[in-house]
Order: structure tokens, then sequence, then C-alpha cells
């Protein structure tokens, strides 16, 4: 028999967050200076610049979260998501899966999460730009964004704190397109990502496996459908609340099992 809703949004999110604080979080065991091969190197910087330089965009992700039951058998769940940017303060993420329905608005003024199947929503004054308002949402408000870590402007400097080792794995292909195979191990996660080849260094493909927690889980994200120049408006980012929404407070709201990620 299958869980209820409440139940199963209640683990999902004990294991959300318990995955968001080691990828966010710097570790104090972290290494003096990391060994990484200049060739991965050179690749996570190239995507960090280009990332970072890009004004606005939108991408859909196709985002597996497992989880490894107390028997040691592991669960996945499928969470696909969109999301658009429009830098420096314009950000919205839709994700519709498995275990949760979802909508993030941040307009560069307040920032909003809405769970349509509930009706519920919670609003926040928010800081003036995307990086500060990730960073607000993780550590005040405690709504985390595992693979967010690529939305920053400086995603490099992010990626690599908590890396004590770096290697260049080789070309893949990832949805057709050819990549980079980057792989990276750090204290308490070990990471990898794929790289579009050429002009575009994208990231095509994110895994991160949580090496301190029993079984090893893995949240991978493969990011697809990428749009550099999309037609985002105004309107897009601002949340108008649905006739009879209910306006909670985010204590409760991430309570109830709203997270980000």
């Amino acid at each position: 028999m299958r869980p209820s809703g409440k139940i199963v949004n209640l683990f999902y999110l004990a294991t959300v967050l318990a995955i968001a604080m080691v990828t966010s979080l710097p570790a104090d065991g972290r290494a003096q200076s990391a060994v990484i091969e200049p060739k991965a190197d050179q690749l996570l910087r190239k995507m960090s610049d280009y990332m970072g330089g890009l004004q606005q965009f939108s991408v859909q992700t196709e985002n597996t979260l497992e989880v490894v039951l107390g028997s040691g058998e592991k669960i996945q769940f499928d969470n696909p998501a969109n999301l658009s940017i429009r830098r420096p303060n314009k950000l919205r993420a839709q994700r519709k899966g498995d275990i949760v329905n979802q909508e993030f608005y941040y307009d560069g003024k307040t920032l909003t999460l809405y769970n349509p199947d509930q009706r519920y929503y919670a609003t926040v004054n928010a800081p003036p730009t995307i990086d500060e308002t990730i960073d607000f949402a993780r550590t005040v408000l405690g709504v985390f964004a595992p693979g967010g870590d690529l939305i920053y402007k400086n995603s490099y400097d992010i990626l690599t704190e908590d890396v004590i080792t770096g290697s260049y794995v080789g070309m893949s292909l990832v949805w057709g397109i050819k990549c980079h195979h980057l792989a990276f191990r750090g204290n308490t996660v070990d990471w990898q990502i794929w790289i579009e080849d050429g002009k575009r260094p994208l990231p095509k493909k994110f895994i991160v496996t949580t090496k301190w927690m029993t079984g090893a889980p893995q949240f991978s994200m493969t990011l697809k459908g990428w749009n550099l120049s999309p037609n985002l408006t105004e309107d897009m980012f601002a949340f108008t609340a649905p006739k009879g929404a209910q306006k909670i407070d985010f204590i409760n709201l991430t309570s109830g099992g709203m997270s980000l990620r």
C-alpha cells in the first residue's frame, strides 16, 4: 500500500534537507588545497563563466532523488521541473513530479512558494539578487535547492567549495549531445557533471552522491531544452494568489513538505 501524501512529503523533506545541507554548506574538514586536473578545472571555469554571463535563459530538468530505506532498499522519485531566469533578480521554477507539485516565484522584491494541490502559499521579502535570494532561502527559510549551485553567477566557487580532487573522465553523450564528463570528490559528497562541448558550455547532467548517508544515495539532474533567448515578461515572475488560495507562514509551508529542489 502506498503511504499517505503527508507521510511521503515529510519523509521527502527530511531527505532533501539532509542532501541539501551537504551540497550547500562548506565542510569543517575542507582540504587546504584541491588537486584538480587542469583540463577539468579549465572546463568547469569555462562553464561557470558562460553561465554567469547569460542574462536570461530557460531550461527543463529531469530530477531524480534516491532514498535509502531502513531495509537498505533504494527507492527513486522523479520530479521534472522548468526554470526561467533573468539576471540579476528574476527567477521562476515549476515542478510537478512523484511527490510534490509546487511553484517558486522571485520578482526581485519578494519570494513566494506555492503548492497548487493544497492551495497554500507563503511570501516573504527577499534580497535584491538571485544569488543572495538562494542563500537567504537556504539559511533563513530552510528552503534548499540541491543542484541550485549551477544557478549562481560564479558557480565555480560554489561547486569547488569542498572539493578534494577533480578529474576529466572523457567525452560522453547526453541527449545525443557531445559532452565533457568531469568527476569530483569531496569530504562529504562526490559529484559529476557533463558539460556541452563547443561554443555553448552548458551543464547537461549533474549527479551528487551523498557519501555520509547509509547507502550513499544520489541526486541526479539532466538539463535539456535550453533556451538562451526566451521571451520573459515581468508578470511571469510575480505571484498572484489564485482565488481560494490560503496564505501561510514559511515555517508551516516547509514543515508540510514544501521545499525547492
